[in-house]
């Protein structure tokens, strides 16, 4: 069973609601005193909607599938719900730009890499399916049940890429109020910008809210779940479910993953911190996380691991140097859940060999790949070869690297600020580069 990544330790708590209070993800819900009852008193189909704006999912949607982990563990039915259909328009919540658009065979197949991805954390009843309906007034239905304690994973393309949109407009769209809409945040921060909200924009609001409509008429789904940004799209569909079914459902929403300064994390020099191998390395993404601030540790170990939280309260509690511990659990614990324990292991001792004197041992370190006919003849200026690699922003802030002694290459610090830099620099190929203590490089010859 995949949540027996969650040990029964994780909690002193029976109800889910509490464990997720607990550990700090609820933000806020539409009727937190029904939740919890229903939580405690049933065991719940609940859905998380995923957009597949790309062809892996990011720490940030790893948020939403460790509550969906931990709602699994407790019994309840995870419904994934991949957004086939509202991917061709995408979700203006949190955004001020509008989404790129990608072709429907783009959107296909980063769904079925999303459902690959899931398929790590959770288990899945492979034999359900929703068998579809025939428009916007016909109910569909599932083919059964599903498993108890299996999760199901659906495609709002079954029933929103079919849709006639006269239909929809006078079935959906007159349900929706364009002035209640217009107060909601994620439409208000679009207005401010140059060009304005469109009319494309605006019904994405009234796909997610039928999306929801659907699943609880057609397969009792009770409950969705999103990020904080997500409240009015759920309350939409909260509504609408109610006016169209006469069916009570609810919503609650979950922090977003931030710092202690309220940005959001999961961000690294090169874009997003991934969970496909492939984007991010083990160690790299390691390496994330033994970094973070110490401001942060308490809430990451809260969010991000499976600790118990008189584990996570004692680790949050260590001052000084101290803390550094805790951060190495910390990044341990997440890879391991992510890329599996062996991964998890040599991401930790490669830190180890890397940053804490054990030695240059750079085997299990990501590489950078640099071209060697750069370097051809009297090769590349030290400070150029630096700022190529982006770790200096300008020649100006190299030569003061330089200058401050935190340049290091293969080990050894750099003093010649006009050093040049060959192909037989280069020790099999590869050279590790070192700026300060936190930002190390190894550069691979192409």
């Amino acid at each position: 069973m995949k949540y027996d990544f969650i040990p029964d330790s994780v909690s002193e708590h029976t109800n889910v609601y509490d464990v997720l209070k607990e550990r700090g993800f609820i933000e806020q819900s539409t009727d937190e005193e029904k939740v919890r009852e229903l939580l405690q008193n049933e065991k719940v189909k609940f859905y998380i909607g995923f957009d597949p704006t790309a062809d892996c999912l990011h720490v940030g949607h790893f948020m939403q599938v460790i509550i969906m982990m931990y709602m699994q563990k407790f019994g309840h039915t995870p419904v994934v719900l991949l957004g086939g259909g509202t991917g061709f328009v995408g979700d203006p919540s949190g955004r001020t730009d509008m989404r790129q658009m990608m072709t429907a065979e783009t959107i296909e197949s980063n769904c079925e890499a999303f459902k690959k991805l899931f398929d790590r954390f959770l288990d899945f009843d492979e034999d359900w399916k929703y068998e579809g309906n025939n428009g916007v007034f016909e109910p569909g239905h599932e083919n059964k049940e599903p498993e108890p304690g299996k999760a199901i994973s659906v495609n709002n393309a079954r029933w929103l890429l079919p849709l006639n949109y006269i239909d929809f407009i006078r079935e959906i769209g007159s349900c929706f109020n364009v002035n209640t809409m217009l107060r909601a945040e994620c439409f208000k921060q679009r207005m401010d910008r140059e060009g304005g909200l469109t009319m494309f924009e605006l019904n994405y609001m009234l796909m997610q809210s039928y999306d929801f409509m659907v699943m609880a008429r057609d397969f009792d789904v009770k409950i969705e779940f999103g990020g904080n940004d997500q409240w009015s799209n759920i309350i939409g569909g909260v509504d609408l479910t109610r006016k169209k079914t006469g069916k009570e459902v609810y919503g609650m929403t979950f922090s977003l993953l931030t710092n202690s300064e309220g940005k959001k994390m999961g961000k690294t020099q090169k874009g997003a911190l991934w969970l496909d191998a492939d984007k991010t390395t083990p160690y790299e993404f390691y390496q994330y996380w033994r970094n973070v601030g110490d401001a942060d540790v308490e809430k990451c170990l809260r969010m991000l691991t499976f600790l118990p939280m008189d584990e996570v309260r004692r680790l949050a509690s260590l001052e000084g140097q101290e803390i550094n511990k805790a951060k190495e659990i910390l990044a341990f614990e997440v890879t391991k859940l992510v890329h599996g324990e062996d991964e998890a292991k040599k991401a930790q001792e490669a830190a180890r060999a890397a940053f804490s004197g054990g030695g240059t041992d750079i085997s299990a370190m990501p590489t950078t790949p640099f071209e060697a006919a750069k370097l051809a003849g009297e090769g590349m200026g030290v400070v150029n070869f630096i700022k190529e690699l982006g770790l200096v922003p300008s020649n100006r802030e190299g030569f003061m690297t330089i200058e401050q002694g935190g340049l290091k290459i293969d080990g050894e610090k750099v003093t010649d600020k006009k050093l040049q830099i060959t192909a037989d620099s280069f020790k099999d190929g590869k050279m590790l580069v070192e700026k300060g203590k936190k930002k190390k490089v190894v550069v691979e010859l192409v």
